[in-house]
């Protein structure tokens, strides 16, 4: 087969190596093109001299080109894979930094709650760019695979405002089943069967089997109860899963977040989350971890493209969802995975114009949702809550209209549970003004904005979170590494 994917972002290093090879396990797909495009051309070279170097060692007659412009890369693509972060590093720190002079404490701070809803701002109108691109110079029906977050927030673009054809794709539904296979005993998460259903990182088991056993919530709360790390490391799901019957499917950290109840007062925060990791609610863990990856992938590159001349191994493709949908869409062969797409009535108890996850078949006749899930009603109202966040954001964006965006921000349920109105209108001027040059579409309220902030009377405080760590040095990561390699 021989065909044409780009890839938007692909400076995202790690991931997009990550993809190509999960592609490479597809026996059909030895002939493919893959465009890369970034706005860093640094980024781009790294991820190029990779990629050649895998596709020499293998000696395979797939054609890799970079471009910097984007248009450029999208010409006749059939399938367009988005893993962007608008503003990168720089403006994810003031996601993060901005929200804790008013008490709001992020793990992640990417997919609502203060530092989500500002970077779908960000990543809103770069997204229609690259509808406009898609519709413009792609291939006919071509197909919008987006990774990047706020998932829902950039999925509900594309598809109501972009006019493309795309699904968000996510794996937190793999790694909950991951855990719920370990702590049951699975020899492998192939013996369970499961329906995740809500929307991305809320997302519920509704339904477990193992090896055809209905498993029930006081067998799974025991499970997580007696496993030694899961036990330390999950409290928060825990607790959830005690009280709504059934796990969600995302990290720790992550739904701390997007709860009102469980990061509102600094003294409780310790109680809830596991600092062994970041990803377990560490204040900042994600800029954190990214930072880190960002300062290690630049000083390990040559171990890196080294590193990339081996043999793929096809036993090692990943669950990521990108490669198992191409397969099927391209050799009708079935997958079964979960995936973001515009509700429609696939939930029940959830809106027509929502941007849910649940599951799905592909085939050549492309994604098959399995409509008529009902979630339970406690699920639902606090996906709901999310979701009347996100679908002011995503009109708040589309319409640069910043008094609706403090709006949403202020209906978000970990802000509503900090900050007053004041507040929350304050700091949203704060971010807006301290983004501004991702921001075009707020460019006329940026005057305005900075008046106020001269005025205000809203006292603010210099404060690092209730659970923040340094990033640490590359000679701390190193021996850190070193000392793992001497444990095993």
């Amino acid at each position: 087969m021989s065909f044409k994917i780009a890839i938007i972002g692909a400076g995202s290093v790690g991931f997009t190596k990550k993809l190509f090879t999960d592609l490479l396990c597809v026996p059909e797909f030895r002939d493919i093109e893959v465009a890369l495009t970034d706005v860093s051309q640094h980024n781009l070279d790294m991820i190029k001299a990779i990629l050649d170097k895998i596709v020499e060692a293998n000696a395979l007659p797939v054609k890799i080109t970079a471009h910097t412009e984007r248009r450029k890369a999208l010409e006749g693509a059939k399938y367009i894979i988005s893993c962007v972060r608008v503003g990168g590093l720089e403006a994810y720190a003031d996601d993060i930094r901005i929200p804790l002079k008013y008490g709001i404490d992020q793990c992640v701070g990417d997919t609502i709650c203060a530092g989500g809803i500002l970077y779908g701002q960000r990543n809103i109108p770069v997204i229609l760019d690259f509808c406009k691109d898609i519709r413009e110079v792609a291939a006919p029906g071509a197909k919008f695979l987006n990774y990047a977050n706020p998932m829902a927030m950039n999925t509900w673009a594309a598809i109501e405002y972009g006019k493309v054809d795309t699904v968000g794709l996510c794996h937190g539904v793999q790694h909950g089943a991951e855990q719920i296979a370990e702590i049951l005993g699975a020899k492998s998460v192939s013996e369970l069967d499961y329906i995740c259903s809500g929307i991305n990182h809320q997302t519920w088991f509704i339904d477990l089997r193992l090896n055809g056993r209905k498993i029930e919530k006081d067998e799974l709360v025991a499970a997580f109860e007696a496993h030694p790390v899961f036990s330390q490391q999950e409290k928060l799901r825990i607790d959830v899963l005690k009280r709504f019957g059934v796990y969600s499917t995302e990290s720790n950290g992550h739904l701390s977040e997007y709860l009102p109840w469980y990061r509102k007062r600094p003294d409780e925060i310790a109680r809830w989350i596991d600092m062994s990791d970041w990803i377990h609610g560490e204040t900042g863990g994600y800029l954190r971890h990214s930072t880190e990856t960002r300062n290690w992938f630049e000083t390990e590159f040559p171990q890196f493209l080294a590193s990339a001349a081996k043999p793929i191994d096809p036993a090692k493709r990943s669950n990521e969802h990108a490669s198992h949908i191409l397969e099927a869409l391209e050799t009708g062969r079935v997958y079964r995975g979960h995936f973001n797409v515009k509700n429609n009535g696939v939930i029940s108890n959830l809106p027509s114009d929502a941007i849910i996850e649940s599951p799905g078949f592909v085939d050549r006749f492309g994604i098959n949702m399995v409509s008529g899930i009902t979630i339970p009603e406690a699920c639902a109202a606090t996906c709901l809550a999310s979701i009347n966040v996100q679908r002011m954001s995503v009109h708040a964006a589309i319409g640069g209209d910043i008094d609706l965006l403090k709006l949403a921000v202020l209906h978000d349920p970990l802000v509503g549970a900090v900050a007053t109105p004041e507040e929350v209108w304050q700091m949203v001027d704060e971010m807006v003004v301290a983004q501004a040059r991702w921001l075009p579409q707020y460019a006329h309220a940026v005057p305005a904005a900075k008046e106020r902030l001269a005025k205000s009377s809203v006292k603010t405080r210099d404060w690092a979170g209730a659970a923040r760590r340094n990033v640490r040095s590359i000679e701390e990561l190193r021996a850190e590494k070193s000392a793992l390699k001497k444990a095993v």
